[in-house]
């Protein structure tokens, strides 16, 4: 049994044509995933509380006790800004607890998926659309690694509201349940909505996406072309520290016309360059 944890980073919204150096329009969205072997869970669980009792003693723990270290999080977005845009000393603790994070994901044998869209400027972009079009894609993935491994899984995602929550459920619904169906057929149920201050895997998901997945893709694809407080150059040194690591991360598969897909996947579109670009 293996489990998919989902969780994104971005917003839903367009891009400017013009967007503005100190505005907050985001021109990446994220849609990640982790897929957990339902027997190594409580083993990531116990580490990861470990890697934040000694890499963030300060956050505010209700008690002294070692699980209620779950309940106060470790935000991928304020890692992302100690990495990109704060001084020396922030960097190096936030690199060092991504440095432990990720070789203990390796070691517990953890994969990963994504979805990331480079959006286009000046041009609409259907945040609901895009957001249901990759579960469905993270689905399909998923599904086709538990067919790799002859087992079933399930998938939890970080919850949105109610009726966000309904539509990308919905999306799934129609697919798995339709006449003569043939997806999915290994997940055993709809994405079930899941608060993130009791689930490692979703609160690792959100690092991964916010503090790596997110500034990368935008330092990658977006310099030169989108210029605000999004794009980093600082990104530039974790795309050549953690890329490497998360290129070995991926679960990627060969479709039925021989295909590579899966894994990290980008639709650009700025300038329609492939996903090699996260990992040069």
């Amino acid at each position: 049994m293996h489990i998919l944890y989902v969780d994104e980073s971005g917003d839903l919204g367009g891009l400017p044509a013009a967007p503005l150096p100190a505005g907050n329009d985001q021109p990446v969205l994220v849609l990640g995933a982790l897929i957990i072997d339902a027997s190594r869970l409580e083993a990531v669980t116990q580490d990861f509380l470990d890697l934040k009792r000694r890499w963030f003693p300060g956050l505010p723990y209700p008690s002294s006790n070692h699980l209620d270290r779950i309940i106060p999080e470790i935000k991928g977005g304020d890692l992302r800004r100690n990495l990109t845009r704060s001084g020396r000393n922030q960097r190096r603790h936030a690199t060092g607890f991504l440095d432990q994070l990720l070789a203990m994901l390796q070691s517990h044998g953890v994969r990963l998926i994504a979805r990331i869209w480079i959006k286009a400027l000046g041009q609409p972009f259907n945040g609901k659309s895009v957001y249901t079009s990759s579960i469905q894609g993270l689905y399909t993935y998923f599904d086709q690694f538990l067919s790799t491994e002859d087992t079933l899984g399930f998938c939890i995602a970080d919850s949105r509201d109610h009726l966000k929550n309904v539509n990308v459920a919905h999306s799934v619904f129609t697919q798995k349940f339709r006449a003569s169906s043939t997806v999915y057929t290994r997940i055993l149920e709809l994405p079930t909505f899941g608060h993130s201050e009791n689930h490692a895997g979703i609160q690792i998901c959100d690092i991964i996406c916010s503090a790596l997945l997110y500034p990368i893709a935008a330092e990658a694809y977006c310099t030169g072309y989108v210029a605000n407080v999004h794009v980093q150059p600082g990104a530039a040194a974790l795309r050549q520290r953690f890329g490497p690591i998360l290129k070995a991360m991926q679960f990627r598969y060969q479709d039925p016309l021989g295909r590579w897909t899966g894994g990290i996947v980008v639709a650009d579109g700025l300038a329609q360059r492939n996903a090699s670009l996260m990992f040069s």
